[in-house]
């Protein structure tokens, strides 16, 4: 049975002069348009498509690829405004997605504004709209994550502590500044990993794998680093997280974790001046 707002495996039935009939179960035949068939594709195949409603309402395929399906998050941008009914996305597809004006929850969204959203499938009208109510559309059921596991991430927003998070399309996350190399845009889609879930179901996040894991990749560039300038570094425990994050790409607690390791293994010494090779890793001449 093909579903509204998801990528469907359909079979196709007939070929006609407005394009490929496919099989759509119980909703009938759906139109392929023909400038959307595949090259050699032929009655019998089976295609992969995505099903929605175009400008007059009809359902119908196509084998773009939108930004985002039925029951996901996504940062799309405004095409345009219409003042009474709300605003409409580019979701990557040749009909725009509609953000009704009910859903909308910031004022004065302007065409050329990206907005974090949810797509849905519309009880009432059966046509798939966007809403920017997210915590609404977010997973009831308690996160069951495992600690270190590997999660995707969707940035949604800074708070004083760090960047807000929605994971795996279904709960909200926190990665906190002091973990961060660097600072995170709005929208992005990053890999992530689960430092905690908390009693309360709030998931602390981390770009970087946990315990020796995350320690091993950054006592390498710790190396490398060194090797470049020579032996030595004028870095420490004093140095500022900006000054580490330009010259490491990493927080400061992940450089002194780094740092302490790599003491630890006598492959630097620790000064008050910086850090350098010890006589056994210093490059040669």
């Amino acid at each position: 049975m093909a579903t509204l707002g998801k990528r469907n495996q359909l079979t196709v039935l007939k070929s006609a002069p407005p394009g490929f009939y496919l099989d759509g179960g119980p909703l009938g035949e759906l139109l392929l348009p023909g400038a959307l068939i595949p090259p050699g594709a032929k009655v019998g195949d089976t295609l992969d498509v995505f099903l929605y409603r175009d400008s007059e309402d009809r359902l119908v395929t196509t084998t773009e690829t939108p930004h985002a399906q039925v029951g996901e998050f996504a940062y799309l941008r405004v095409v345009s405004v219409a003042p009474r009914i709300g605003v409409f996305l580019d979701w990557g597809l040749s009909k725009d997605l509609l953000l009704p004006i009910r859903e909308i929850k910031q004022e004065g969204v302007q065409r050329g504004d990206w907005l974090i959203v949810y797509v849905l499938r519309d009880e009432k009208t059966d046509r798939i709209v966007a809403s920017m109510r997210l915590k609404r559309h977010l997973s009831p059921e308690p996160p069951a994550y495992a600690e270190g596991q590997e999660v995707n991430l969707l940035i949604t927003g800074e708070s004083p502590l760090g960047y807000n998070a929605i994971v795996e399309n279904a709960h909200l996350g926190l990665l906190y500044h002091g973990d961060l190399g660097s600072p995170l845009g709005v929208g992005l889609r990053v890999d992530g990993f689960v430092r905690a879930v908390r009693p309360d179901g709030k998931i602390d996040l981390s770009l970087d794998r946990a315990g020796h894991q995350r320690i091993e990749p950054n006592t390498q560039r710790v190396l490398a680093e060194l090797m470049k300038a020579g032996g030595r570094l004028p870095f420490h425990d004093d140095s500022t997280p900006e000054e580490i994050r330009t010259a490491f790409g990493l927080s400061k607690k992940a450089f002194k974790q780094a740092i302490g390791s790599l003491f630890k293994d006598r492959q630097i010494v620790i000064t008050k001046h910086g850090i350098r090779l010890a006589d056994t890793t210093k490059p040669s001449a």
